[in-house]
Formats: structure tokens, sequence, C-alpha cells
């Protein structure tokens, strides 16, 4: 049976430039999940925002487009973020953004952790930085990460045969949690509607 309610899935890019491969990693996992669960998909690419955010030290002071962007992230039911590896971390513009998320909007919200960098040596940054991050927040990372080099791309496509298997398999080892998020929003939206 296919719930009447459609997830709401934002995938946040940390990315700088655009092509970014941080966006292109988030899109395929956006992808993967939308094949799997019926939703509602939405990209956010912080370099597009960067005018607009950089410098800005109240949320009250960020334009309507940017606070847009961060309720769509509050409201969302799943989170897919992707960044760039930068000095052996997230970027300062993915930090900065995250600064301006409600410190309660994202509990118990499935997130979805990817990176990009140059090398292997950096894939543990999932681990060690993005996933504290998101356990500040009490939002519930799910299994599996997904880390990719730049010789994973192709233009604006994966082409390693490896690291599509591996985004099958986190998105596969998330359905259950997922599939949990899907039900929970349809009771909720349900029980709203027949108030």
């Amino acid at each position: 049976m296919t719930p009447p309610f459609p997830l709401r899935v934002v995938a946040v890019s940390g990315g700088l430039q655009r092509p970014s491969r941080a966006a292109t990693l988030a899109e395929h996992l956006s992808d993967l999940i939308a094949a799997k669960i019926p939703c509602q998909r939405h990209l956010i690419e912080l370099g597009q925002l960067a005018p607009q955010l950089a410098g800005t030290v109240r949320r009250s002071q960020l334009p309507d487009t940017v606070e847009r962007e961060l309720a769509a992230v509050e409201q969302a039911d799943v989170l897919v973020v992707a960044t760039p590896v930068y000095r052996g971390s997230y970027t300062g513009l993915f930090k900065h953004f995250f600064d301006f998320i409600d410190q309660d909007a994202l509990v118990d919200m499935p997130v979805l952790l990817a990176a990009t960098g140059g090398s292997e040596r950096h894939a543990l940054m999932i681990d060690h930085q993005l996933r504290p991050l998101f356990s500040f927040f009490q939002a519930r990372t799910l299994p599996l990460g997904v880390y990719a080099t730049d010789r994973d791309f192709a233009g604006d496509s994966l082409r390693n045969d490896d690291l599509i298997q591996r985004a099958r398999l986190a998105v596969e080892r998330a359905l259950p949690v997922l599939d949990l998020t899907c039900h929970a929003r349809t009771r909720a939206t349900g029980n709203v509607a027949a108030a």
C-alpha cells in the first residue's frame, strides 16, 4: 500500500562550486531513496547560498531565500547530507548553515551521511566529524555513510561500481528506519487531517 503522504527528503550539499561532486552524490542517494519509498525531494546547494549566508551571525538577519532553505531542513522527514572534506572536516559554510538550525528541529530525524574527498585518507571524516555534529542535534544517523573520491566520478555521475554498490547498500540498510518514518508521518498527518 502506497502511503498517502510522501516523505520529504531534503539533501544538503556543502559543495562550494557548481558542478559539485557533493551535490552529485547527494542527488544519487536521494534518487536511490525515491526508488524505494514515495518521496518529495529537495536539494540545497550551499555554494549557491554563500553570498547571502556568509558573514551573517543571527538567523533574523538572513534573507528569505536562506530562511526557506533552513525551514526545509527543519521540516524534512529525512536528510541526506554530503560535503567535500576540507582540512579534515566539513566545509566551514556547511557548519555555518547548520549553526542556524534550531537545536531541537532534527531530533530523531534520519540522516544519511556522505562526503567527497581527494583521496581515501579522509574516509573516516564521516564518523569523526559528521556523525558527532548530527549526534549533537539528536538526529538518527543512518548506519552506513558513503565516501567518494574524485576518481569515483565521471562528469556529473558516479562511475565506480564499488561506490555505486556502497550507496545502494547504505540506502537498503536505511530502509527499516525510513519505513518507520514513513508510517509515523502517515499517522501524524492522518491524525491532523482527522482533527
